[in-house]
């Protein structure tokens, strides 16, 4: 099949190719025939090593698609069952899933960086990124990993839940849980931001900043939700004219630099929350002073995957999406082939883009 693969961090472009198989599923697996899979800043940042990778690996962590096989202990799934990709799956046997807390669940993390599950060239192995590989045309996961979704949802649309919107619509409900009639700011308006923004207008925002140094983005920002939008530098002033100087109620990072993370912090009132969604360096750090930790009483999280239940917020968005609540298609703004994958990441770095979605 053909596949787009990292052979080692730092390389510039994927080396698109037609000698990548999955392996053959286990008991407990399905082999997925992936049908759309959106391109996003995280796979960037596994090229660019910001994040940890075994290699040589198949990039793509979001997509959407079909059962073509099952392992003879699979429950529940099918042959023919439409499906998204889940790169954080849960057990549901350790203190995290026991406890609510799924997102956090470590098993299937080992398992992505310690087992292969490609063959490049018949002979050598290869990774998936996130232990998924959705920049393949077909992929083997653990059955926990590909969630069943109703047959007339657009594989396309499907595919976005599999990452970006599930991440920011998740920071923004499951994490933050903003409430109605609040205050939010949003610095960092690529796809994952706009997810934020549209998280926060549907649990009733009353405003909604958006933050970005491209004028388009923050264009998009106010087309899916946000009230006003302006460049970092004029940040200062919006909180004056928004909040009276106060600061926001709910602050999200959605650029992973400590910078920004230290802005957001700062625009964010007494007692507000913070919340990283940014995927950052781990040699990145952020400075605070222990005083002002006491004397601000803010809240400071991260938000992994939107903190989400996977299996129960999957079925969330989609009845949002089918109410008109959640704009998926309008976030698509170009569609394309695998062959064009490394154009897709000139593009995203352009700020020209909200998501690309490649069609198998």
């Amino acid at each position: 099949m053909k596949a787009a693969v990292l052979h080692q961090v730092g390389d510039s472009k994927l080396d698109v190719r037609d000698d990548v198989a999955p392996v053959p599923p286990g008991p407990t697996d399905v082999r997925v025939r992936i049908r759309a899979t959106g391109v996003c800043h995280s796979d960037l940042s596994a090229m660019r090593g910001t994040l940890p990778q075994s290699l040589p690996a198949v990039l793509g962590h979001e997509g959407a698609g079909e059962i073509v096989e099952v392992g003879e202990a699979v429950t529940g799934l099918s042959i023919g069952d439409h499906v998204i990709v889940c790169w954080l799956p849960a057990c549901g046997h350790c203190r995290y899933c026991i406890g609510g807390q799924p997102y956090l669940c470590m098993h299937y993390v080992v398992q992505a960086f310690t087992t292969p599950n490609f063959l490049i060239g018949g002979d050598t192995p290869a990774f998936g990124m996130a232990g998924t590989g959705t920049f393949g045309e077909e992929v083997t996961l653990p059955q926990v990993g590909a969630i069943k979704i109703e047959p007339d949802v657009p594989f396309d649309v499907a595919a976005l839940l599999g990452c970006g919107v599930m991440t920011g619509v998740g920071a923004a409900i499951n994490a933050a849980r903003v409430e109605p009639g609040s205050s939010v700011v949003v610095v960092g308006c690529g796809g994952v931001g706009i997810s934020v923004i549209q998280g926060a207008r549907i649990a009733g925002a009353a405003e909604i900043l958006a933050v970005d140094t491209a004028d388009s983005k923050l264009a998009w920002a106010k087309e899916f939700g946000a009230t006003a939008s302006v460049r970092p530098e004029d940040l200062p002033q919006a909180i004056q004219e928004i909040t009276a100087g106060e600061g926001f109620d709910y602050g999200f990072e959605v650029v992973g630099r400590s910078a920004t993370i230290r802005s957001v912090y700062d625009a964010t009132r007494r007692g507000g929350t913070v919340i990283v969604v940014g995927a950052g360096a781990t040699d990145d750090f952020v400075q605070f002073n222990a005083f002002e930790l006491l004397f601000s009483e803010k809240t400071i999280r991260g938000s992994l995957y939107g903190s989400s239940n996977i299996r129960r917020d999957c079925q969330r968005l989609i009845g949002l999406w089918r109410t008109g609540r959640l704009d998926l298609e309008r976030m698509i703004t170009r569609r394309i082939t695998l062959d064009e994958v490394n154009d897709a990441f000139e593009a995203m770095e352009a700020g020209t883009v909200i998501r690309q979605v490649i069609a198998f």
